[in-house]
This record gives structure tokens, sequence and C-alpha cells, in this order.
């Protein structure tokens, strides 16, 4: 049996309060680009959009009027609040990057939260920051 791309692709799907001002917000921060269309419901919020960088896809979309972001939940959930205040990836997404200095400055004049200073490890060079709704994204240069 041979397995295609599609086959060993592995999509994360972040859900944001704001899709349109999430997309816009990763395509600037973090070098991101819009590719396909954005789905919007009858009230003209968008409920999915697809971000990529360099190959690597992310879906964005809108749960629901119940839905709160890691930012919000923390804001009212003690456990929430914990678990946010250490700086590495809880539940996220690791990108890598070729020049992570220059990926570092770019994320950190856009306003992401910066939760680990880009550092070198054994396994490649990298930063942890938070986006505008509080998900973890780790950006590594090197063997990672």
């Amino acid at each position: 049996m041979t397995d295609s791309a599609m086959d060993r692709a592995a999509v994360p799907m972040l859900s944001y309060e704001d899709v349109g001002a999430a997309v816009d917000w990763l395509c600037t921060a973090f070098g991101f680009r819009e590719t396909g269309e954005r789905y919007t419901d009858d009230d003209g919020r968008v409920t999915h959009a697809e971000i990529e960088r360099n190959g690597a896809l992310v879906y964005l979309g809108w749960p629901g009027e119940g839905y709160r972001s890691p930012a919000h939940h923390a804001e009212v959930c003690d456990y929430a609040r914990e678990w946010s205040a250490v700086p590495y990836i809880v539940n996220g997404v690791h990108i890598t990057v070729d020049d992570l200095d220059a990926h570092y400055e770019r994320a950190r004049a856009a306003g992401a939260r910066i939760l680990r200073e880009p550092k070198d490890e054994p396994y490649g060079r990298l930063y942890n920051a938070a986006d505008l709704e509080g998900h973890r994204w780790m950006f590594m240069s090197g063997s990672g």
C-alpha cells in the first residue's frame, strides 16, 4: 500500500473568537499567508480560513458563540491561568523557520507575547510565543 502526501499530512486546527483578525495578525506577525477562500456565516463572521508558511498549513475556525480563546479562558479559570503561566507549549503548533532571529523580531514587533526568548538547544535554535488570542507557537531553526 502506498500513501500520498495527504495521507501523511497533519494539519493543526485552531479555534479563534475572531478568525478574520487572527488571519491578518498571523500573516503580519508570523509570516503566514492566507490560502484558499474565507468562509463566512450569514452575519459576515469568518468561520473558517487557511494559512500557510513554507508548506506548513494551519486551519483556523470559529466554533460558535460559546467559545473562549485560551487568553480569555485564563482570565476566568484558575486552572487555565496556572497552565498558561508556564513558558512552554502546552497545546500549540511547531513551525520551522530559516532565520529564527529575524522571525522573532518580526513577531515581537507585531505584539506577540514572547513566552521564551530565542535559545540554542541541542536540537536547534527556538523561541516560544503566544498569538493575539493566547494560542502557543514554537518556532525553530536548525535540525528540529
